[in-house]
């Protein structure tokens, strides 16, 4: 069974190829496809490229989608605009050029379907069926801009410059486009690295075109290339806001001394079938396996395509969608459990109730939760409010809210003194959104003092932690 294809065609200056670049996509044919529609993006065009794409648009309105840019933006631009129509479970970048054969649809698809691919790229350096003479010096820099992006990314790709670049829709969509020129081809494969994307690449056919032909990328391309390479090295913009709040909760993989500590701080407490709720990107995930059963859960789509990639070649770990403010988000795994880990997730939950008693119904009689909120009402700030904050915690508030749905609490401590002054600046004085970078780098540098001089502090934890147990009958 085959996928849905949208294909997104930047056009600049095209009249002479544009028409037949459009033929041959929507002649595709292929048992990898099951549909496919092709979204042209008409960049500003002087030469009379649009009027030959409406006019075919209008031959082929189910199958064509025509976007009209007054002025032209450059390549990444005009992807940027054709991405977000795209409706097909998969999206592929098409130039209009005729350089590269649709006919590699095909193979593109291959991994989607058989792999469970986020990204396939078709690689012009592989083994192919064919690939045009031309151009040494061109094809060297494209190796030598390869090279250094596998250096900073850690992948190995054979051809990051490629054209051919195939993304899980719903994954691309939700991935901030900055760049407005051929810098996109580096940014989109940096974030997909930083995203956790699991990345194949096939062979494809080439046949590249001459500066006398009209091929449009030169030199200084590269160099601001090598230059996007290093910014987008440095700079995490992963995801597009949305009702997640995704952009933010995402910051916390920068900190892995920090997510070291707190692992540290829980390990002692965790049995051997786990039941992992609010398990983000992993941060925690990576730090409690393997056990004999691990269940990592969250409700943001984006999350649970990164822990279905990090459950790969993990026999012992599954991956769920679960909300935990619903009445029936247990009903499959009820009572199988010996330790359900819950953290930073309880605040978020409009009905606590209804949470306390889904992390009681998850554990097996005697089993231990392990819950993790924010301490101090006093704090309540910017920060909360960005992060969807329901409510911060005290001691007697969250040990009411146990023990009124049947837990037995064991213990309660606090965890993170060190962060609270830095809480307290930002989210009540300063009132900001989110922790800048050099804030987070600054936190994670200091964690070893801070976890040795915590206990010490005299104030409470900018966390609670509360260990309490489903009674045996």
């Amino acid at each position: 069974m085959g996928l849905s294809l949208s294909v997104v065609m930047p056009v600049y200056n095209e009249r002479h190829l544009v028409a037949e670049s459009i033929r041959r996509v929507l002649a595709v044919e292929s048992p990898q496809i099951d549909a496919l529609d092709l979204i042209v993006v008409n960049d500003g065009s002087t030469d009379g490229s649009g009027e030959i794409v409406r006019e075919l648009a209008a031959r082929h309105p189910d199958r064509i989608t025509y976007v009209e840019c007054d002025t032209n933006r450059g390549k990444g631009a005009a992807l940027r605009t054709g991405i977000q129509r795209a409706r097909g479970a998969v999206t592929v970048v098409h130039d209009a050029d005729l350089e590269y054969n649709p006919q590699d649809f095909d193979r593109l698809m291959v991994p989607f379907v058989s792999e469970g691919a986020d990204a396939v790229y078709g690689s012009r350096f592989a083994t192919g069926g064919y690939r045009r003479v031309l151009y040494y010096r061109h094809t060297l820099g494209n190796r030598l801009i390869t090279l250094l992006c596998n250096l900073l990314t850690d992948l190995n790709l054979s051809d990051v410059e490629t054209c051919y670049k195939a993304v899980r829709t719903s994954l691309l969509q939700s991935i901030p486009i900055r760049s407005n020129d051929f810098r996109f081809e580096v940014e989109i494969t940096f974030k997909l690295a930083k995203r956790g994307a699991r990345i194949f690449e096939v062979p494809i056919s080439y046949a590249g075109r001459s500066y006398e032909e009209g091929k449009k990328i030169g030199f200084r391309d590269g160099l601001r290339a090598l230059g996007a390479m290093f910014h987008w090295k440095l700079v995490d913009d992963l995801y597009d806001p949305d009702e997640y709040g995704s952009n933010i909760l995402v910051a916390m993989s920068e900190v892995p001394h920090f997510n070291r500590w707190m692992s540290e701080v829980l390990r002692p407490h965790v049995g051997d079938r786990v039941l992992e709720i609010g398990a983000g990107i992993g941060n925690l995930t990576r730090r409690l396996t393997p056990r004999d059963r691990y269940t990592a859960s969250d409700v943001n789509p984006h999350y649970l395509d990164h822990l279905r990639n990090l459950s790969e070649s993990k026999p012992y770990m599954e991956v769920r969608h679960l909300d935990l403010g619903d009445p029936d988000a247990l009903a499959e795994i009820e009572g199988r459990y010996d330790t359900v880990v819950c953290l930073n997730v309880l605040e978020h939950v409009p009905d606590e109730g209804q949470a306390v008693q889904n992390l009681r119904a998850a554990l097996e009689p005697g089993g231990r939760a392990i819950i993790l909120v924010p301490q101090g009402p006093r704090l309540y700030g910017t920060l909360d409010a960005a992060l969807g904050h329901q409510r911060r915690y005290t001691r007697d508030t969250l040990r009411e809210a146990l023990e009124k749905e049947g837990f037995e609490l064991e213990r309660m401590f606090d965890f993170n003194r060190a962060s609270v002054p830095g809480w307290w600046l930002n989210g009540k004085l300063l009132r900001r959104q989110h922790f800048s970078r050099i804030q987070l780098k600054s936190l994670d540098w200091l964690i070893w003092l801070f976890r040795r001089i915590d206990r010490w502090l005299p104030w409470r934890g900018a966390s609670l932690i509360a260990l309490a147990r489903r009674p045996v009958p």
